[in-house]
This record gives structure tokens, C-alpha cells and sequence, in this order.
């Protein structure tokens, strides 16, 4: 459950360590992002000389929320803390190379194929 002024982990390795959700993509009144939505957020903490600068606006993927997801057939899952994936610009591609932690796997089911196939592993 992502809203706007959320402080979520990045877990690629973009150099962004933190960023914040400043609004959920997918119509104008939509309030809370969950696994699989995608949100603008601006880097809040960054490591030096990567890809992605501190007070950068970018998109990314929710991957893992602390909050229970339901899945489709009744069961729950959650992680530890909120994750997201840095995207490139507007398409569903990330902009790192690899990802840290497991992923689940609805975020294939929502058509992030590539980000998928980076995690090292889903549940």
C-alpha cells in the first residue's frame, strides 16, 4: 500500500537507494500503489557516480509491499518492507542490470517480463 510522500527502497542497482512516491499512475484518483503499479517518484539518497542523480524524477515498479497481497487463488503474501524497480522512461524496461531479493510472480503477470527475469528469485 504505496501513497504519495511513501519513502520506498530501490532494490536495482541504478545508484538510487531511496526514493519517494509523489503520485500512483493509473487514473486520477487512484490512491494506493500495490505490487505490479507503477508510480513517479523523485530520489531521495543516491550513490555517487551511478546512473540515476539525488533529486532525479523517475518511474518505477512496486516488486515487494509490507502490506498483505492477495493473490488469485485466496492466498497472501508479504515482504518485509516496500521495494520498487527503477523503469526507463515510459516503457516497462528497468534501467539496472540486476536485482537484489525475490520478486513474486505477479509482476510477470503484469507484463514486466524483463524485470522478472532479473530477480534472482520469485515467489
Amino acid at each position: 500500500m504505496i501513497q504519495p510522500r511513501t519513502m520506498v527502497k530501490v532494490v536495482d542497482n541504478t545508484g538510487a537507494k531511496i526514493i519517494q512516491c509523489f503520485h500512483v499512475l493509473g487514473g486520477n484518483r487512484k490512491r494506493y500503489a500495490q505490487i505490479g503499479d507503477v508510480i513517479v517518484a523523485t530520489v531521495k539518497e543516491a550513490e555517487p557516480r551511478r546512473i540515476v542523480k539525488k533529486h532525479e524524477v523517475v518511474r518505477a515498479v512496486i516488486v515487494r509491499q509490507k502490506k498483505n497481497f492477495k493473490r488469485v487463488d485466496g492466498t497472501y503474501i508479504k515482504f518485509d518492507d516496500n521495494a520498487a524497480v527503477i523503469l526507463e522512461g515510459k516503457t516497462k524496461d528497468p534501467k539496472g542490470g540486476r536485482i537484489t531479493g525475490p520478486l513474486p510472480r505477479e509482476i510477470k503477470d503484469k507484463g514486466f517480463e524483463k524485470v522478472a527475469a532479473l530477480a534472482s528469485e520469485i515467489l
